[in-house]
């Protein structure tokens, strides 16, 4: 089945209590999400970043905690959060664990490489 879109989900909350509490918990060493080291720089998100989702050609939305509906918060209870979803006419998948997403060490070019593949384009 094709994948309509990905969903990625931060392990943070969004707004700006969210990335306070993240970021100062990231400098205390209290707090880790991978996909935010794959997505932003330390200050914005990366370019390398837009121009992946570009090449990917599918819809990619970003989530943080507190952003998700539903269907994502449901998934995510299962999988756990930082995850990349894919979603098909079936519904939601793990595409990326937490797990796998930190083997990618914050590379927007290894994510390419791990995702691309997964993808079905029928």
């Amino acid at each position: 089945m094709a994948t309509q879109r990905l969903v990625g989900v931060y392990d943070a909350d969004g707004g700006l209590l969210g990335e306070a509490a993240y970021v100062w918990g990231k400098l205390r060493g209290t707090r880790h999400c991978a996909l935010c080291d794959i997505t932003h720089s330390p200050v914005r998100r990366k370019p390398a970043w837009d121009a992946m989702v570009a090449r990917l050609g599918v819809e990619f939305e970003l989530l943080h905690l507190n952003e998700m509906g539903p269907d994502v918060a449901e998934a995510v209870r299962s999988a756990g959060a930082p995850v990349v979803l894919a979603e098909d006419e079936s519904g939601l998948r793990v595409l990326l664990s937490a797990e796998e997403l930190d083997g990618l060490d914050g590379s927007v070019s290894a994510f390419e490489a791990a995702v691309a593949p997964l993808l079905d384009r029928r």
